[in-house]
């Protein structure tokens, strides 16, 4: 269950956050592997300029995502990005990061509810963020969402679930997920790899505010 703060957290330069959210009605977001890669396609086409991906995973009704912000200091360069009016000039990183999420889901709604004859919202609100600025945590957090189809028991083994960053984090393909730096916080592939199979040993015993419910 979030934490009320985490329904506050603003973004800031250079943060690393834990992003994630369910569906209102707590019915499936995703019907179809088109689904899911179209949700992935719009996360890119509107995030992609802002920050960084270390893990995702998206899942039946939820989804997570752990970001770290881009530098937007320069934020007359990322208003003409965002389609900002000059009258915002005062915007903050926050705003634009928000901003974005915003369109991102309104998006993906849109598409989803036009295929199903769907109306109304489809995400809850706000989305739920928090800052990560501990490694222990960064690395906990890194193998809870990689492996967080096996804890809604959607697979017996984490690493048959193919809508998670899992894979192409010790892939040596091309990806837009920033490997080199998530891997630097485990030291190399094999540490990666291992630490996530020991959190499945204990997931169970694991209590954490990052926690989502079916």
């Amino acid at each position: 269950m979030a934490k009320t703060e985490h329904y506050f957290t603003r973004f800031e330069n250079n943060g690393i956050y834990h992003v994630y959210n369910r569906s209102i009605d707590r019915k499936p977001m995703f019907l179809s592997d088109r689904n899911y890669h179209f949700f992935i396609r719009q996360f890119d086409k509107y995030l992609s300029n802002y920050i960084k991906i270390y893990a995702y995973c998206l899942l039946g009704n939820h989804f997570h995502f752990l970001i770290k912000i881009n530098d937007l200091t320069d934020l007359t360069t990322f208003e003409k990005l965002s389609n900002f009016k000059k009258s915002n000039e005062s915007s903050t990183t926050h705003d634009i990061i928000s901003n974005q999420f915003k369109k991102f889901f309104q998006s993906y709604a849109m598409a989803f509810n036009k295929e199903n004859s769907r109306v109304g919202t489809l995400f809850q609100t706000p989305f739920k963020r928090v800052r990560v600025e501990e490694e222990n945590y960064l690395r906990e957090l890194t193998c809870y969402i990689n492996t967080n189809a096996q804890k809604h028991s959607l697979v017996k083994d984490f690493r048959d679930w193919k809508w998670s960053s899992y894979h192409n984090l010790i892939s040596e393909k091309e990806t837009k997920l920033f490997k080199k730096e998530v891997l630097s916080y485990f030291d190399d592939v094999d540490n990666f790899t291992y630490s996530h199979i020991e959190y499945v040993k204990r997931m169970d015993s694991i209590e954490r505010d990052f926690y989502i419910e079916d």
